[in-house]
């Protein structure tokens, strides 16, 4: 459906984006996850075609997708990341503006903007002034808006900053319940979280460069490890301590043993040596490894730096 192949930006001195590549199936949702700066709205404002890339090349089914293309455009929804609304004018003003902008008028366009103000939990104010609404309200707003159209592709630019937490997730529900009906997403964040339970696929980014590609699972998978067990580092675990040595890596604090075990170790063989020992299931905690930890071995600092 979209690919990008070796798109590069620069502003003056600075590389926004270098060499990115990457390919998005019709019905994904694709996750871009990275830190501030990483070049994450650089790439969303590329695909929109606010901006030009200085090298490389965007196609959409097959079709350059380029910032002089505004038929290709239509096929697009853009959530930015900053509100794009106007503050004094009603939701539902709002909405008859977008949707005239994109050609929209009569029954239908009145059916869309009843349908989305629905849908986000917005239909008792769509009289009230933008101003008066909630970051989340204004949030949600802005999703409806970018969906009159109905594009085939809807990128969303960190939609949830500043959102709160029932907000979210009816910004979450609504974004899965339009991807089961077949839209593509692309959504960027710098929340796990959000990449972690929405997104089939995620590409993390930093520094404009797109480190590591797949799905949650494969992603995983580039960990050094697979799992950590810890448990208390006292005289009744000294001797399971001992007898993993041979079965992975086994770390000692103050406190803790954290152990790693090899690949393909299996879990049932170290419960296994803690019953033989008569040590409680209560004194170890399994912590499974995370995009968080991942963002780590892969860049060398922590996602939220």
């Amino acid at each position: 459906m979209l690919v990008l192949e070796n798109i590069g930006k620069r502003y003056g001195t600075l590389t926004a984006l270098d060499g990115v590549s990457l390919r998005i199936e019709a019905g994904e949702f694709f996750g871009l996850l990275g830190p501030n700066g990483a070049g994450k709205s650089t790439l969303m404002s590329l695909v929109a075609g606010l901006r030009s890339p200085d090298t490389g090349s965007i196609t959409l089914d097959g079709r350059p997708l380029t910032a002089a293309d505004a038929a290709a455009r239509m096929t697009l929804g853009l959530v930015p990341q900053h509100i794009a609304l106007y503050p004094k004018l009603s939701a539902e003003q709002n909405l008859k503006i977008f949707g005239q902008l994109y050609g929209l008028g009569g029954a239908l366009l009145r059916e869309r903007i009843d349908g989305g103000l629905e849908a986000m939990h917005l239909a008792d104010r769509r009289r009230d002034p933008v101003h008066t609404f909630s970051g989340g309200m204004q949030r949600r707003l802005n999703i409806v808006a970018s969906l009159l159209h109905r594009p085939k592709l809807l990128l969303c630019d960190e939609p949830t900053v500043g959102v709160d937490p029932q907000s979210r997730n009816a910004i979450f529900e609504f974004l899965e319940h339009l991807n089961r009906e077949g839209l593509t997403v692309i959504y960027s964040t710098h929340y796990m979280e959000e990449a972690t339970r929405l997104c089939s696929r995620i590409g993390i980014i930093d520094h404009g460069k797109i480190h590591a590609l797949g799905t949650l699972d494969e992603l995983l998978l580039r960990l050094p490890f697979e799992e950590e067990i810890r448990f208390p580092a006292d005289d009744r675990t000294a001797g399971l301590a001992a007898q993993l040595a041979d079965a992975g890596t086994i770390e000692q604090t103050e406190e803790l043993f954290r152990f790693r075990p090899r690949p393909g170790y299996p879990l049932s063989t170290f419960y296994g040596r803690t019953e033989s020992l008569g040590l409680p299931a209560r004194l170890f905690t399994s912590q499974r490894p995370t995009l968080e930890a991942l963002f780590l071995h892969l860049t060398g600092r922590k996602l939220r730096e």
